[in-house]
């Protein structure tokens, strides 16, 4: 396992838009469908990694406290299935599924490499016009560091945005796997 950390990517950027199979329904979904009123979050995750295992539970319940929000979750996962098979999308859908928010497999790696994304978990946030108000860590906890698993840096940026108040928060990289690229 190769630890990454995320590189900085604009604020104010807009998201790209994408067209990708969602795993849990089998349908393809693009991001104007799946974006949310008030925000977006898009999460490039993966199966295997030691990382979003870490923090997996954390994501699900997210998805549920900021159901009724206006903001919206959407995973993605960009690996080669060719060297990483278990992070394909018949295995994705069970995830998927425990997630409660879509989950998305980007076959071509082209939206990963348009967002900038490098390492799983790598976490972007957009507001209601698709504009980037965040992009870094979940919280301080990573595998074996005793820090529980809190979403706070996420949380904050998604309440901040919610509020409609600027986030003077420190926005630290995420630090994961990186991303099997083809």
């Amino acid at each position: 396992m190769a630890l990454v950390e995320s590189t900085p990517f604009e604020i104010g950027k807009t998201a790209p838009d994408f067209e990708l199979l969602n795993t849990v329904n089998g349908q393809t979904s693009s991001l104007s469908q799946l974006r949310g009123e008030q925000g977006t979050a898009i999460l490039f995750i993966c199966n295997h990694c030691p990382f979003v295992v870490h923090i997996l539970d954390e994501l699900i319940q997210l998805g549920k406290d900021y159901a009724e929000t206006g903001v919206n979750l959407i995973a993605i996962s960009s690996n080669n299935i060719q060297s990483h098979p278990q992070d394909g999308p018949e295995y994705m859908k069970s995830i998927g599924e425990k997630l409660g928010f879509p989950y998305l497999f980007d076959e071509s790696q082209e939206i990963a490499r348009a967002y900038g994304a490098i390492c799983t978990p790598d976490l972007y946030l957009f507001d209601g016009d698709l504009k980037l108000t965040y992009r870094g860590q979940l919280d301080d906890s990573r595998p074996g560091n005793n820090i529980p698993v809190s979403g706070n840096d996420l949380r904050n940026a998604i309440n901040c945005l919610i509020q409609n108040e600027t986030n003077t928060a420190v926005q630290k990289p995420s630090i994961g796997c990186s991303i099997k690229w083809k």
